[in-house]
């Protein structure tokens, strides 16, 4: 059997919550059939006060093995670096994930407060929230740059908000199985298996976005036309694998008419959710888009979109969607 302990910081438990909808595997298919020793969770968990501590305790020393050590949510510092805003078990959280992760052979982050502080930690950050090993884009977070766990590795970032169900029961999978070796992490330290393709890869409106043709309103987005050129998709720029997939087996956001916020990026939110840049692309001069697809600068981007809307077919205008 393979141990896992889940640690919630400072989270809205999104992340649980698309967890327990994981459909390949399950959450119960990774206890069933993986080998997974669920030994506590938040939600899940059957041990309470001074049972809960003595477990917590025997793992934190080094008496018990942890095989994975899962951490949902930002490390809260404040006040001061105390990590009094967040106390759990007697102790600032912060001095529990410490303890853990030295004794854990892998880490996994899930969600991006996790993976890089996510909205918590968005100027002016009072909580003092960080991620695991990153501050959005700069390393080092809370464990710090060169930290590594027992197996050697970095943290493991499943980052979202949340992170796909499937991405997390999959990565816990191979890592049970004695594969985290063998998983292939990005310079983000992501597994490249759903992060190296952009969500717009098997996007159903790639088609409006290679002719440059946009939605004329929001609510056009479900119908016909790009979300891309008027209401801030960052689809060609976010790199993960929402539309190959799809959630609940059926959709995605872009596919259901939701621009992508770019949730999977260090970034996120974008432009620290100042007033008017939510759902609207942030262009330079009011026409070409402030962030460029990843790969194509100004100039480039420019030509390709006139010649693009020149070459523009008839059908490329129209409704594509029937049902």
């Amino acid at each position: 059997m393979t141990s896992v302990l889940w640690f919630q910081g400072g989270a809205c438990s999104g992340n649980t919550m698309s967890f327990l909808n994981a459909e390949e595997p399950s959450a119960c298919d990774l206890v069933t059939d993986f080998g997974i020793d669920l030994l506590w969770h938040p939600s899940l968990g059957m041990e309470l006060g001074e049972q809960a501590q003595q477990l917590f305790w025997s793992l934190a020393r080094g008496e018990r093995p942890l095989d994975i050590f899962v951490f949902e949510g930002t490390v809260i510092l404040g006040p001061n670096g105390t990590g009094r805003y967040d106390m759990f078990a007697d102790r600032a959280m912060k001095d529990w994930v410490i303890d853990l992760c030295n004794q854990a052979s892998i880490v996994v982050a899930i969600g991006d407060c996790a993976c890089w502080g996510g909205i918590p930690a968005t100027e002016p950050n009072p909580s003092e929230s960080v991620g695991l090993q990153y501050l959005k884009r700069q390393k080092g977070g809370f464990l710090g740059a060169e930290w590594r766990s027992k197996a050697g590795l970095p943290v493991i970032n499943i980052p979202g908000c949340p992170a796909h169900p499937d991405w997390i029961t999959q990565i816990l999978v191979a890592v049970a199985s004695g594969r985290a070796a063998d998983l292939a992490l990005d310079d983000l330290q992501r597994p490249q298996t759903f992060f190296t393709t952009f969500t717009q890869t098997g996007c159903t409106r790639v088609q409006f976005f290679m002719y440059k043709q946009n939605s004329p309103e929001f609510g056009q987005g479900t119908r016909s036309g790009c979300l891309f050129y008027e209401f801030g998709c960052r689809g060609p720029m976010t790199h993960s694998s929402c539309n190959r997939i799809l959630w609940n087996r059926q959709s995605s956001k872009t596919r259901a008419g939701m621009p992508c916020l770019g949730c999977t990026e260090p970034e996120f939110p974008f432009y620290e959710l100042r007033p008017g840049t939510v759902f609207k692309t942030q262009k330079v001069s009011g026409t070409v888009p402030k962030d460029m697809p990843t790969g194509m600068d100004t100039l480039t981007y420019m030509a390709v979109a006139a010649a693009s809307r020149v070459a523009a077919p008839a059908w490329s205008k129209e409704e594509m969607f029937v049902v």
